[in-house]
């Protein structure tokens, strides 16, 4: 899901909050929360016949390859695991293997095998399941639990309930679906990814990449679901799903631009609606979550849009990474992954309030620095409708444990994605990962601890209960129009229009209220590769003044490399006294979005009201 933070889309971002302050309560209390872990198949080996359990066994490393959501029921979750050591056929364990979907009861029971586990898509018949894709990430249930979402496969049992003895493999069907990009309908359609469900059950969204002028660009679709049982054109020629009035959620109105260049002068077009990353829909469907454009300078935040009005709120706002995030069936609750509390990003983004100016070129870079590797700094937080604000930032959800290995609060064991309620909003379900090399352990100065988990395993599915709740009646969902009036209808064979481009020049960006800033822009061909900016007594809010210089140049030697040549030298005073600042020579930061190993020459720091913040050492 992450291997590609693509923010090149030059400008995607941002507007205030559709609420005066005066609309927003003030935050929440924390709440109880009381946190289990679920089971999950037995360890095994590789080596055939290794698994001796008869309903399967996992790989100890990247065994649970991802937690999906709940079922409607509550008391079920789905999950993506990976078997091995099944016995050779005609045992009938041998359909155990691979990359498949479970079950997982939620509430201690058992199936009527005597097993916590039930495997969806074992053994079902290849007449059943023709054209099947490999992907099945982010499993996602239907509201009618008979049907799942996973990748670009829809597993459908029929009339049956999925937990029912009469969801068999053999009344079992993996539909797979298609996205039609040619003008004649033919060929295997386009590339879509991170599929997100609609509550609607009859749409979907998910983003596509398309490569251009040497540069991968991302864009977000929303598009109606299809049966298609005989299909006469198009692969595979097998019943399939189809994606129908399918909608990119952008376009080239000036509201959709938020970066306005009038002559000499720079404005920032708070009210601009571009969707970057899409991350899914709100629980009554009536919004998207995306990830945006920054707000401020370096600060990756999550943002809604309303998909009726494009009406925009920045869900997110602490200097830290947010990406994965789920929204309650009752709009009232969201759950985010987020770096908070491990300083991993504060050193580039903790000065707040500086303007998104050299982030039209280092966004995919300063995201990047997130992750090392296959480790992530992610924990689960609980934020209310109105997300943060002020000294607001969440309540833990996992923050009550002792920090001792295995435990639920174990720095050592970082969140994935996604989060998910229960529909009736008491729980929640997300998967966390142990630090494995070579993130840890080898070269990497930091050690590698041992997993306190059944033969070793390195994920975990765990479900928070929030003990004072009362369940939340299920309410229907007034389905998705099929026209999203501030996109653009998807016409296949068409391409979206690239990014927005500033030409190179010399510009003037004057604070809200006080002062300016000086944006020289410099082209390299086809791109913007250097972004450079003087700042004079600059303040958008009369209470923090911005002073000092920023350099920015990053090159792409190849489509996903970002080499990046960075200077600072920013002091802010008043309310806020902080200052960010590269060494002498500057801060050379070489960063790959598939891998994310962090890699740096020289330093960049942050100082914020007395508290210094320095940047990861390399390979950490």
């Amino acid at each position: 899901m992450f291997l590609l933070k693509v923010f090149f889309l030059l400008l995607q971002v941002v507007t205030v909050a559709v609420y005066s302050r005066a609309d927003i309560p003030p935050p929440p209390e924390p709440e109880p929360i009381e946190i289990i872990e679920l089971p999950l198949p037995p360890v095994a080996s590789a080596v055939e016949g290794s698994c001796t359990s008869g309903t399967g066994c996992i790989l100890q490393h990247a065994g649970l390859v991802q937690g999906g959501s709940f079922l409607p029921d509550g008391n079920h979750v789905i999950a993506r695991v990976n078997y091995t050591g099944a016995p050779a056929a005609p045992d009938p364990a041998s359909v155990y293997t691979g990359d498949q979907i479970i079950l997982v009861k939620a509430d201690g029971s058992s199936f009527s095998n005597g097993s916590p586990f039930k495997c969806i898509t074992c053994g079902v018949p290849q007449d059943s399941s023709q054209g099947k894709t490999e992907a099945l990430d982010y499993p996602q249930a239907f509201r009618d639990g008979r049907r799942i979402l996973a990748g670009t496969n829809i597993i459908d049992c029929g009339e049956f309930d999925l937990v029912s003895d009469e969801c068999t493999p053999e009344s079992t069907f993996i539909h797979p679906i298609r996205w039609n990009t040619a003008v004649d309908g033919s060929g295997e359609g386009g590339s879509i990814r991170e599929l997100r469900l609609h509550p609607d059950n009859l749409h979907i969204g998910f983003n596509s990449f398309t490569y251009d002028a040497g540069k991968l660009n991302q864009y977000a679709y929303t598009g109606r679901l299809a049966l298609n049982s005989a299909p006469t054109t198009g692969l595979p020629m097998a019943p399939r799903y189809d994606l129908t009035n399918v909608n990119v959620l952008s376009n080239n109105d000036t509201r959709n631009i938020p970066l306005i260049v009038d002559r000499d002068q720079i404005r920032i077009n708070t009210d601009a609606i571009t969707v970057g990353e899409f991350r899914g829909f709100s629980g009554s469907g009536k919004e998207a979550t995306y990830i945006g454009y920054p707000r401020e300078s370096s600060n990756i935040d999550v943002f809604a849009v309303d998909l009726a009005t494009g009406d925009v709120r920045r869900l997110t706002s602490h200097p830290e990474y947010c990406d994965p995030i789920d929204i309650s069936a009752d709009d009232e609750w969201m759950a985010i992954m987020d770096t908070r509390g491990s300083n991993r990003q504060m050193f580039m983004a903790g000065m707040r309030n500086v303007p998104p100016l050299t982030d039209i070129i280092s966004t995919t870079a300063t995201s990047s620095t997130r992750n090392n590797g296959q480790r992530r700094f992610f924990q689960p937080y609980l934020l209310d409708h109105y997300g943060d604000r002020d000294d607001y930032y969440g309540q833990q959800v996992n923050a009550a444990g002792d920090g001792s290995p295995g435990s639920i609060n174990d720095p050592q064991w970082n969140g994935m994605a996604d989060p998910r309620f229960s529909l009736d909003v008491t729980r929640l379900v997300y998967w966390q990962a142990l630090v494995v090399s070579p993130a840890c352990g080898g070269e990497n100065p930091l050690p590698c601890p041992n997993s306190t988990e059944p033969g070793g395993r390195t994920e975990r599915l765990m479900v928070a209960h929030f003990t004072s709740r009362q369940p939340v009646p299920v309410t229907d969902i007034e389905p998705l129009s099929d026209t999203i009036s501030w996109g653009t209808p998807y016409e296949p064979g068409t391409v979206p229009s690239r990014e927005l481009f500033i030409s190179g020049g010399v510009y003037t960006l004057y604070g809200t209220a006080n002062g300016s800033a000086q944006v020289t822009i410099v082209e390299n061909g086809d791109a913007i590769e250097t972004v450079a900016v003087t700042y004079e007594s600059y303040s958008d809010d009369g209470l923090t003044f911005l002073d000092g210089t920023e350099n920015i140049t990053v090159r792409n030697p190849t489509v996903t490399l970002n080499e990046v040549d960075w200077y600072s030298d920013l002091t802010q005073r008043g309310q806020t006294n902080a200052t960010k600042k590269t060494s002498p020579d500057g801060f050379h930061l070489s960063i790959d979005v598939n891998t994310n190993i962090f890699n740096a020459n020289g330093t960049l720091s942050t100082t914020v009201n007395g508290t210094l913040y320095t940047q990861p050492a390399n390979g950490t």
